[in-house]
């Protein structure tokens, strides 16, 4: 089984998380900078700052995209590596029920800016269950569930990480290759060592499937496994119902520890609740699992940082145990969450007329992803594009994975000032009507260029 392993699991969860820092830091850098980073702390007392060993650090990958694009003064330049939804018109959308649930929040005088409890707002845990889980679900019904409000998708998971690091026998997490940039980072700083699964199949640009059964019935018994519920980051590519299936007796079988990383749920198909199929799966057979939650993309709250961690247990005792250890795992990493965003999302969960508004809102901008992939794949079939570009139309979500690679992505950047990743990762939210004509220009000139 091909794996890729970022960190050791002979140690404590402190030591790898120091030893991960330290190669972090090191990487890349050649004898000298690298003996540099261990100068005495007081080296640079006398003669300037102690800092003063430092090297630049890379800019992030994706984030760096954009920077990039800030810089470019073309008046054509398209930024698709943003891993936001943009209007029609290029423009970040608040949602109309988020701007509603704001002005109910603003008008309550009742309302006061104490700290939170460090597990989050009471009711934005309870009701966030109920989405993902579903609102009949009998884990929830059993009290079988804990949930914690977290900082959006990303905390939730190196919170779960850090839970797992401490708690769980097995200190081996297997994530699919490839997988969202940050997936590796925040694992490996959690105490974990990171291996990976294949799931993604170049050559016919979808589910590499036999290969994520090898690997995973490969994998040693009550191993971690992360799973993206839907709308797979960055391919697009996600399993059939009936594959969710094989994976869920696969894993169950060998005592596998799933891991659901859920950050575009009712933003991928439209709907909320077949986007949770694969996750509600796996709660109906009983078992143990961990769910990260993220509202940045199906509430357009990317700066509030809202998400929630669940952890469903086979019993209640259990649960309520689970719950007092992750409180030790939050309070010295950020002492409590905030308040805003939770309260949004609770104010539109709660109410009727308010969640059917953000049901239709969230469909609208589905249907627009799924409009931007059908236009940019007649566009590229207008033009005689070479090779099957079928995919585009056949994977989900926000990303399309394009299959151009680093030479093409940089051609298309500078000759054409369109920003990507350099995988060839497209936010299909980044595009629009007026703007796939030059996307398809890029692409047919790129692949028709020899590179």
């Amino acid at each position: 089984m091909k794996t890729t392993e970022f960190s050791s699991s002979s140690s404590s969860p402190s030591d790898r998380r120091i030893g991960a820092l330290l190669r972090h830091l090191t990487a890349g850098t050649d004898a000298d900078r690298v003996s540099s980073v261990f100068a005495s702390p007081t080296s640079g007392v006398t003669g300037g700052s102690v800092f003063a060993h430092l090297v630049q650090a890379p800019e992030d990958p994706i984030l760096g995209v954009t920077v990039a694009y800030n810089k470019d003064p073309s008046p054509v330049k398209l930024n698709l590596g943003v891993g936001a939804y943009r209007t029609e018109e290029g423009k970040p959308l608040v949602l109309n029920v988020v701007r509603k649930a704001e002005q109910q929040l603003v008008n309550d005088r009742s309302r006061i800016k104490e700290y939170l409890p460090i597990v989050g707002l009471g009711e934005f845990n309870k009701l966030s269950a109920k989405l993902i889980l579903g609102v009949d679900s009998p884990a929830i019904r059993e009290n079988r569930v804990t949930t914690v409000e977290c900082l959006s998708g990303t905390g939730s998971l190196r919170v779960g990480g850090e839970f797992l690091a401490r708690h769980y026998h097995q200190k081996t997490i297997y994530i699919p290759q490839p997988t969202w940039g940050n997936h590796p980072k925040i694992f490996t700083l959690a105490g974990l060592s990171v291996k990976t699964y294949r799931y993604y199949d170049p050559s016919t640009r979808g589910l590499n499937f036999q290969g994520l059964l090898e690997d995973l019935g490969a994998a040693p018994q009550g191993s971690i496994v992360l799973l993206h519920a839907c709308a797979h980051n960055p391919t697009g590519v996600d399993p059939t119902l009936e594959q969710w299936e094989q994976i869920r007796k696969l894993m169950r079988s060998k005592g596998l520890m799933p891991f659901f990383d859920s950050a575009y749920q009712g933003f991928a198909s439209g709907s909320l609740d077949t986007d949770a199929k694969p996750i509600r799966m796996f709660v109906a057979d009983g078992g143990e699992l961990l769910v990260a939650q993220s509202y940045a993309k199906n509430m357009g709250l990317y700066g509030e940082r809202v998400g929630a961690l669940s952890i469903v247990c086979k019993a209640a005792d259990v649960a309520g145990r689970v719950e007092s250890q992750l409180k030790l795992v939050i309070r010295p990493m950020y002492s409590n969450p905030p308040i805003h965003g939770a309260s949004i999302v609770a104010v539109i969960l709660r109410d009727r007329n308010l969640f059917n508004e953000w049901t239709l809102e969230l469909k609208a901008m589905a249907d627009r992803i799924i409009s931007m992939r059908k236009q940019l794949f007649e566009a590229l079939r207008a033009r005689g594009t070479p090779g099957d570009w079928t995919h585009i139309i056949k994977q989900i979500g926000m990303f399309t994975f394009t299959g151009l690679n680093p030479a093409q992505v940089s051609y298309m950047t500078k000759e054409y000032h369109i920003y990507m990743t350099s995988d060839g990762r497209i936010s299909m939210a980044g595009l629009s009507s007026k703007t796939v004509p030059h996307l398809a220009d890029a692409i047919h000139a790129v692949v028709t260029k020899a590179l």
